[in-house]
């Protein structure tokens, strides 16, 4: 990419977009063109079509989904299908359509088969049954794979597809009803801590081991990815490291300067027992994070405060 290019960035105000923006903004690339949902709905393809063909952007940064945790996707099945199939249906075929020199697909660690060995290698899709509780939105991210592989078989179109692991960051949903777990539980020990309560209650055993990536690790690997990597396939983007939940809760109540207990409520479920990348496709072509874990977690509270968020 050159720094005049044009860049479209679809889903720039959720968290992993705005990452991109600012990791971009900062090496000098200042013709970034973005819409929020509102001005454009990437469900409809008569309004993509007519923004590309507008617009006509050289790259593009496929960042826009419908996204939410456990409770989220387990409720609302039907939408979060509907809704990011459309999205990147829509995209990828409008980039096509429009010459796009390049597009940068988005997915999830959740399409991986739920008793995948571990750590978790690309050629894992479609090995097995996935977690069913977030089968519908996998679903979607494993289309979104393959369309861009048949686009680059049929049409010859440079499409990638990268698949972080868990993130947390800048620009995070702390909405309990429809937030990923690190940042549910940095509102839970907060809200605790200033209301003097006892308790934190945690879903589940803890005993599940996630991987956790900073947004601005993954920002800079995408830009890394969309300059070094073109193939069909994917790249897993994360730490190669992961803890379990409780070890994650102790750390979240140690930053957020928590007193007291935490306990399990055994009626939720624990979701998928371990998700952790094999990023050794990723760390062979020189790319490797940068922000610790308690590093990045400490960074995201200490703005939240001097954001007055809560």
């Amino acid at each position: 990419m050159n720094t005049t290019d044009k860049i479209y960035i679809a889903g720039h105000r959720g968290m992993v977009g705005s990452a991109i923006q600012r990791n971009l903004e900062a090496a000098g690339y200042h013709n970034i063109i973005t819409r929020t949902s509102r001005e454009l709905d990437l469900r409809d393809q008569s309004l993509v079509n007519s923004f590309f063909q507008e617009e006509r952007p050289d790259y593009v940064f496929l960042a826009a989904a419908k996204v939410g945790g456990i409770l989220a996707n387990n409720t609302y099945r039907g939408e979060f299908l509907y809704d990011n199939l459309m999205i990147e249906a829509n995209i990828i075929e409008a980039a096509r359509v429009f010459g796009v020199t390049k597009l940068m697909f988005l997915g999830s660690s959740c399409i991986y088969p739920k008793l995948a060995p571990q750590p978790l290698t690309e050629d894992a899709l479609l090995t097995g049954p996935l977690e069913p509780t977030n089968e519908p939105y996998a679903i979607a991210k494993i289309t979104g794979i393959k369309l861009c592989d048949a686009y680059r078989h049929q049409y010859g179109c440079d499409f990638i597809s990268v698949m972080p692991t868990n993130l947390y960051g800048p620009n995070d949903n702390y909405d309990l009803k429809t937030s990923h777990v690190l940042p549910a539980l940095i509102r839970k020990f907060h809200e605790a801590k200033v209301n003097n309560e006892k308790e934190v209650v945690m879903w589940g055993t803890g005993l599940p081991k996630r991987e956790f990536l900073h947004a601005d690790d993954l920002a800079d690997a995408c830009v890394f990815l969309m300059e070094n990597f073109s193939d069909y396939g994917f790249v897993n983007v994360g730490t190669g490291v992961d803890l379990a939940i409780i070890d994650l809760a102790r750390t979240i109540k140690e930053v957020v300067g928590y007193k007291g207990e935490i306990t399990h409520d055994l009626t939720k479920p624990d979701g998928t027992p371990r998700k952790l990348m094999n990023v050794d496709k990723l760390h062979a072509m020189g790319w490797k994070h940068k922000i610790d874990l308690r590093e990045g977690i400490e960074k995201v509270y200490a703005a939240l405060e001097a954001e007055s968020w809560f």
